[in-house]
């Protein structure tokens, strides 16, 4: 189904309108990557079967997987987010870097 989908998208609309600027996107982004990428990890290293099948059932594996769930077919489209993806990522690092640097709190 389209939940996560939409879910995604109206999260990512309510951070642009709320925060207003651009590395509050990146980071909007990056920490649900993480979240995302770490709740499969649990999901594939749990014994329990229950939680294992939730995390499963609602929660996408990360952002490139949605991206391929619903553009699978639209190859150029693909291509374009992906790198998108990777681009916002590789800011997302430069940011992270930066204020590695300066050793200021967040």
């Amino acid at each position: 189904m389209y939940i996560d989908l939409i879910v995604l998208l109206v999260l990512f609309i309510l951070v642009v309108m709320y925060f207003n600027r651009f590395h509050s996107f990146v980071f909007f982004i990056a920490i649900v990557d993480i979240f995302l990428r770490i709740a499969t990890f649990v999901k594939e290293n749990i014994p329990m079967k229950d939680i294992s099948n939730l995390i499963g059932k609602y929660l996408p594996e990360s952002i490139p997987n949605i991206i391929d769930n619903y553009t699978s077919n639209w190859e150029m489209v693909n291509l374009i987010l992906r790198w998108g993806y990777v681009i916002i990522m590789t800011i997302f690092l430069y940011y992270i870097i930066k204020i590695f640097w300066k050793k200021k709190k967040i």
